[in-house]
């Protein structure tokens, strides 16, 4: 195992109708650490897949059903790779997506966290661009950065890792840019993120303003620098100009606020529910 560089983590609860399309995904990818963390699953037939998975020699690691943050440590815990992918147990990953991130990892010593694009698939179809940089400044308002983001395992243990439930990405990337953390954007798509519904991660959404105040209270240095950083953001005049007026709207939900900054974010991209090209600028 140690010598592979990547080791994927998928945390599962009673996930166990879309992850065999996951794991089918990690077919002919390069060589990597495997890591099936079941999270108190109750599901029969996800049960059962776990018992299979470990007769055929997969690294089940279970547990009491603790949430996502604490399913994707204890992954982390039971692998060695330098990198970890964190897979959710419906998505997928595109041909030579580890590849593609490892490599970049390794053409920068320095970066602690690598991504490309997403492409959103069932209930609809979409291409989502991913963030160009992990900017200190925009992260505090949108995170575009996908879930499926290859990271440093030396830089995710000194962020103190996967810690919330809801939004736990976002804080995570909000302490690496704390740290002074960068990452790298790789061209092309990196994570087949599947689509429940119409609107995603609709269960944060709902409730985005509350988990906005949380991110808000785990990180008042960050948000407080927002100024000095501002400064300092390399991101289109465009997104640094209009976002600090939506964040002042009267009256405006903090979730249509956050569909505002997206809509700043990404003008090109066509409105969910029609299959989407994604520009290149």
């Amino acid at each position: 195992m140690s010598r592979m560089r990547v080791a994927v983590v998928i945390a599962c609860f009673d996930d166990g109708a879309t992850l065999p399309d996951a794991l089918a995904s990690l077919e002919g990818q390069e060589p990597h650490e495997l890591v099936v963390v079941d999270d108190g699953s109750t599901d029969d037939a996800t049960v059962e897949l776990m018992d299979e998975l470990w007769a055929k020699g997969v690294r089940v690691v279970r547990q009491e059903n603790a949430g996502l943050s604490a399913a994707r440590m204890a992954g982390v815990a039971a692998s060695e790779a330098t990198y970890v992918l964190p897979l959710d147990a419906d998505d997928a990953l595109p041909a030579g997506a580890v590849t593609r991130l490892a490599d970049a990892l390794d053409a920068d010593p320095v970066a602690a966290v690598a991504w490309g694009d997403l492409e959103v698939f069932g209930d609809i179809s979409l291409r989502v661009r991913g963030a160009r940089a992990l900017d200190p400044w925009h992260i505090t308002y949108l995170n575009e950065i996908p879930v499926a983001a290859l990271v440093r395992r030396s830089s995710l243990l000194a962020a103190g890792g996967w810690q919330i439930e809801g939004y736990e990405d976002w804080d995570l990337w909000m302490r690496f840019a704390e740290l002074g953390f960068r990452g790298v954007y790789v061209p092309g798509t990196a994570l087949l993120y599947r689509r429940h519904g119409y609107r995603m991660n609709a269960g944060c959404l709902d409730n985005h303003g509350q988990k906005l105040d949380e991110l808000r209270s785990r990180h008042p240095a960050l948000f407080g620098r927002r100024r000095q950083n501002w400064r300092r953001s390399s991101l289109p005049w465009r997104t640094r100009s209009l976002s600090p007026i939506v964040a002042a709207l009267p009256i405006v939900s903090a979730y249509d606020k956050h569909r505002l900054y997206r809509l700043i974010s990404r003008p090109h991209e066509v409105l969910p529910g029609r299959r989407a090209r994604l520009l290149s600028q």
